[in-house]
């Protein structure tokens, strides 16, 4: 294999019921066949598996005994695809379209100076509504996904530079991503992405959306929005992900605003009815804030781009973070 285009496509699930079922069979109906499908099982619980395996029994089917996290999972998958020079990942709460993996391979032949892609992600029963298109990466350390419950007609974009994809749907040179380390097992969920895209932005590498890329997300296949899983490992992660990577530069220039991002969260959910768990999501970040300065020299001195261009390519409004705590409303 080895080809210039050759690409596994890699489905981690965990409990995610029919939603996988529905998921491989879009990558089945794929105009490019992949030249590799691994899924890997995250010991659900459920039926999932068993409902989805004859869908595409000549994938490569991986069953984990204990649930390693999504993080985890990916890189086992990414190290196992040795015979493929580009790793889709999908969340098995996706359905992509036919032609979707021939999009971004396509993209990625015509702009070579972009290592990974990201992909036009619509909400999963209500394709009129938009999930995202490409994550920002706020200086003060908060990411989301662009456009999120816009509606499509009314948010026209065409295939530009984004600071990172959705991991739910996206694209990854497979040796800049093990060059950069994969995800941080640590992260277990949640924000393993954001941390991922900027180290590897920090190589030298940049991420294109493309807009024509079009995959429908139903975004919770295996946890629920607002739960204590997602704000804890958010909430803590995004501290990590700031600390590890943010050049020196930059980290002492927006330090004070990640410390009201952090304080503000903590009020936010706190008047939410969940004190609990955000307290506890700032706490075991701070002590695992050890390990994550030995990371960040590791990281920081191996910075391949200057930190102001850098700059330019995250979100600087600082009104911004606050619309989309209220968009979220949870």
């Amino acid at each position: 294999m080895n080809g210039p285009d050759s690409v596994a496509v890699i489905v981690v699930n965990h409990n995610s019921g029919d939603y996988l079922k529905a998921c491989l069979a879009g990558v089945n109906a794929q105009t490019r066949q992949p030249d590799r499908v691994i899924v890997v099982d995250n010991a659900s619980s459920d039926e999932s598996v068993d409902k989805a395996r004859p869908i595409l029994p000549e994938a490569q089917w991986i069953l984990l005994d204990t649930n390693t996290g999504f993080a985890a999972a990916n890189n086992l998958t990414v190290k196992q695809a040795s015979d493929c020079r580009w790793v889709a990942l999908l969340n098995p709460d996706t359905v992509p379209d036919s032609d979707w993996l021939e999009t971004v391979l396509t993209a990625a032949a015509s702009h070579p100076d972009f290592s990974f892609f990201g992909s036009h992600l619509v909400h999963y029963d209500d394709p009129e509504r938009l999930d995202g298109t490409g994550d920002v990466y706020h200086v003060c350390g908060l990411a989301w996904r662009r456009d999120h419950g816009r509606r499509t007609k009314r948010c026209r974009r065409e295939s530009s530079e984004v600071f990172s994809p959705c991991a739910a749907a996206a694209l990854y040179d497979r040796e800049a991503f093990l060059s950069a380390g994969g995800f941080d097992e640590r992260f277990f969920a949640y924000f393993e992405d954001t941390d991922l895209a900027f180290r590897l932005r920090l190589n030298g590498h940049c991420c294109l959306y493309v807009a024509e890329a079009r995959v429908r997300h139903a975004g919770w296949g295996s946890s629920e929005p607002g739960s204590a899983f997602s704000i804890y490992h958010a909430h803590r992660n995004l501290v990590w992900t700031f600390v590890q990577n943010m050049p020196d530069q930059l980290f002492w220039k927006y330090l004070p605003a990640h410390f009201a991002l952090n304080l503000f969260s903590v009020l936010w959910f706190a008047l939410k009815g969940k004190p609990g768990v955000i307290l506890k999501a700032k706490w075991d970040a701070w002590r695992g804030l050890r390990d994550a300065l030995k990371k960040r020299r590791v990281i920081q001195k191996h910075i391949a781009v200057d930190p102001e261009a850098l700059e330019q390519v995250m979100n600087r409004n600082w009104l911004e973070p606050f619309r989309v705590f209220l968009r979220r409303r949870r």
